[in-house]
């Protein structure tokens, strides 16, 4: 979408459009840039993508989201950067995803009223106040071992789909180890929007990747 456009705007897409969310990680693409990975997200027809670089530092950053600010625009889909409000608003992005260390939903909300703001909930409780502290969507994981996040040693499981969603009416992503033959238990259990990392950034082929993770998520959808 463009720079311009309103959250009303952007969240209507996001709840319309968005089946697989792909997040970028430039250290498991194979020796491929975010920028080689974005190309592939798009032509495979992903309606959003995530800048997540936690190494670049600020100028690389900035000067890497306007890219893909550019890129996004021409393809029709939304641009959401991971953590950093600053970038997002300087490259005219849609939105910011937010951590559970990162700033306060309610701080960014008060400062960018436009922006989609995705925030992470591990807890029932992060998940039932999500709306409150100014959420657009909320993301519920990890749900398997995944190599994004080191360190972790426990896991919520596709289990936690249901009970997390009971707790808000906001639209939802899930998100942490899912592979494609994970599709049809978490789509059974009320998930549609599933954000991937490793699935998407280690595939021989991206485009083609993103296209079955597409087609496999809404072959598993109601019809409308």
């Amino acid at each position: 979408m463009t720079a311009h456009a309103t959250h009303r705007e952007r969240l209507e897409k996001f709840i319309r459009e968005v089946t697989v969310y792909p997040v970028s990680c430039e250290r498991l693409a194979r020796g491929r840039s975010d920028l080689d990975w974005l190309e592939g997200v798009l032509a495979g027809g992903a309606r959003i993508v995530q800048l997540r670089d936690k190494e670049a530092d600020g100028r690389r950053l900035l000067e890497k989201a306007r890219i893909f600010r550019e890129r996004t625009t021409a393809a029709g889909a939304l641009f959401i950067v991971n953590d950093r409000l600053d970038v997002a608003l300087l490259a005219g992005a849609d939105g910011v995803h937010l951590g559970n260390s990162d700033l306060p939903a309610a701080e960014v909300r008060r400062l960018a009223p436009e922006l989609i703001i995705g925030v992470s909930c591990n807890s029932r409780e992060q998940a039932a106040t999500a709306k409150a502290r100014g959420a657009s969507y909320f993301n519920i994981g990890p749900l398997f071992a995944t190599e994004t996040k080191g360190g972790l040693s426990a896991f919520l499981g596709p289990e936690a789909i249901p009970e997390f969603r009971a707790l808000s009416d906001l639209p939802f992503t899930v998100m942490g180890g899912i592979k494609k033959e994970h599709i049809p238990a978490i789509t059974a259990l009320g998930a549609r929007r599933l954000a991937v990392v490793t699935a998407l950034t280690g595939a021989a082929d991206i485009a083609a990747e993103t296209r079955e993770w597409i087609e496999a998520i809404t072959a598993r959808l109601p019809q409308a």
